[in-house]
């Protein structure tokens, strides 16, 4: 720990300032972000690959696959995101005890360790530990590289620099969605070679899955399915491929543990532990002509230390006892549940069942996601500049608008075009499918550009410095035990309500999100950290 003044000020800092020297090589904010967020490329990654690999872990195990219920295919997705919602809680608390840094550096090796182990699963019980492993590492990645990103970016470009972000997060999922549309088409699809059907049905020799699949609407029930497919004598499969997508990215694990280890600590996070040399010198690691004076940006990080007079470190018990601070609380709470409830991550991880359900090829729904991951990076890309040309406040509620016009367009289609004909035994036209992924790619345009990137920004920027951590990983836990509870549903919705019912309610609970956030949110555009924090305790007091 550092010996200066509590609350070096005026010719004091200006001389600490002046002696201080950088604390390393000099990195420009463009590479600290690059590396810093293959956290989020990870996180992308990890949660993207899913869409693809479940259609191979549906099938037998004798065929390589992990012959998934419904309920199964919701557990293996959900595990993961109560893994993130701890991940969030716990990786908020420990980048503010031991620095934002220290923390995405110890997320890489879990990254590491996460996904070798979900790559090699013998069974489904070490599957779902292996998920929740993975799912700490993705927790931890979207609690602390925003906050990371925010506290180290300069203020003119601080909203563009955190909503690349978000920009790596779907690059990360495109990634995932090519890798398994690559391997889908090198292994053409999922496949198994079927010795013998006792039952008749099947043929024996090479089988596509979604033929065997396709039989589960003649069955009375999904059990009655099952036994059906135990009852099948298989001699190989490619089911394994779900492996190959899944140890991918140890690649980006790798290289996240290499660079961040050449990466500056958060200067904010050094004053709020009130070792000023080392933020100085963290501070000109980063920062060039076309930035405000260190002195004038660390007299206002240390005038507010000063107005608060906090000499210990901020505790959640401090948080839920001080009135204003509950209250922002909520209201990120508020944020980053919003961003759940759109139902993007339906689209993410179960676009490909979707499809299917609207008539499309397993083979060809797997690949059609690639066209989802590009419009998720084609709204990321915009989300920077609507970021940095228009408020907060703006891009949020307007994109709240266009994603449940798109909800409630994708019910419709569902209701009017695919259910009929699910109802009637008979194949929906062609057209259908492509409507679904039409607007299902419209939808990924506008929450990728609007929600998304306003919403990982503002969760960075909202929280008071010395509970920075804790608040905005509370936040963030809220927001994964929402996804866990989307993803563990959604699956049992798709099949008892249908799609016009499932996506109808996601619809509906927009427009509330749409209002509250209307009513609550607080605009953070233009506003240094510091000043954004007197807005808040002046508002929320």
């Amino acid at each position: 720990m550092s010996t200066e003044t509590k609350y070096p000020q005026g010719q004091e800092l200006k001389e600490m300032v002046d002696s201080t020297p950088a604390s390393g090589k000099h990195r420009s904010i463009g590479w600290v972000a690059g590396i810093a967020c293959l956290g989020s490329f990870l996180f992308g990654y990890d949660t993207g690959v899913i869409s693809g690999a479940l259609p191979f872990m549906h099938m037998p195990w004798a065929a390589g696959g992990m012959h998934l219920t419904a309920l199964e295919e919701g557990l293996i997705g959900g595990i993961l995101l109560i893994g993130c919602a701890i991940g969030a809680l716990v990786g908020g608390r420990l980048s503010d005890r031991y620095g934002r840094r220290h923390n995405i550096i110890m997320l890489a090796i879990l990254f590491l360790v996460g996904a070798t182990m979900v790559a090699v699963a013998p069974s489904l019980i070490f599957m779902y530990v292996a998920r929740f492993v993975l799912g700490l590492a993705v927790g931890g990645a979207s609690a602390t590289v925003p906050v990371y990103l925010a506290e180290t970016a300069p203020k003119r470009i601080r909203g563009t620099i955190v909503a690349i972000d978000q920009l790596m997060i779907v690059t990360g999922q495109l990634s995932a969605f090519v890798a398994n549309a690559i391997i889908n088409q090198v292994v053409k699809g999922p496949n198994l070679i079927i010795t013998e059907d006792p039952s008749g049905l099947l043929q024996a020799g090479e089988q596509p899955w979604s033929n065997v699949s396709a039989l589960e609407s003649t069955f009375e029930n999904t059990d009655a399915f099952n036994q059906f497919v135990d009852q099948l004598v298989i001699e190989t499969g490619n089911g394994n491929a779900w492996r190959l997508m899944m140890i991918l990215c140890t690649i980006p694990a790798v290289a996240l543990w290499i660079g961040m280890r050449a990466m500056p600590e958060s200067p904010r996070w050094y004053a709020a532990n009130q070792r000023y040399v080392e933020a100085i010198g963290s501070l000109k690691r980063v920062r060039d002509d076309r930035d405000e004076p260190i002195e004038t940006e660390m007299a206002e990080v240390i005038d507010m230390q000063a107005q608060q007079a906090r000499t210990e470190k901020g505790t959640f018990r401090e948080v839920w006892q001080t009135p204003w601070l509950r209250k922002l609380l909520f209201v990120g709470i508020l944020i980053a549940v919003a961003n759940q409830t759109t139902g993007v991550n339906t689209v993410m991880y179960y676009a490909p069942r979707v499809l299917e359900a609207a008539g499309m090829t397993t083979q060809a729904a797997i690949t059609a996601q690639v066209a989802n991951g590009v419009m998720s990076v084609l709204g990321s890309s915009i989300g920077l500049y609507f970021i940095f040309k228009f408020r907060r406040r703006q891009v949020q509620l307007v994109g709240l608008a266009g994603i449940f016009t798109c909800l409630f367009v994708i019910a419709g289609l569902f209701g009017t075009l695919i259910q009929p004909h699910l109802d009637e035994g008979t194949n929906p036209a062609p057209t259908a499918a492509f409507l679904v992924l039409g607007f299902m790619g419209l939808f990924m345009l506008i929450m990728q550009s609007t929600n998304a990137p306003v919403t990982w920004t503002v969760l960075g920027e909202i929280f008071p410095a010395h509970v920075r951590g804790i608040m905005n990983g509370a936040a963030v836990f809220c927001l994964w035990v929402v996804n866990a509870i989307v993803t563990v549903v959604f699956p049992s919705m798709i099949d008892a309500l249908g799609g016009m019912m499932t996506y109808g309610i996601f619809g509906l609970i927009n427009v509330l999100a749409f209002i509250l956030l209307w009513k609550y949110m607080p605009e953070t555009s233009g506003l240094s950290m510091e000043e954004i924090e007197e807005m808040n305790e002046k508002r929320f007091s």
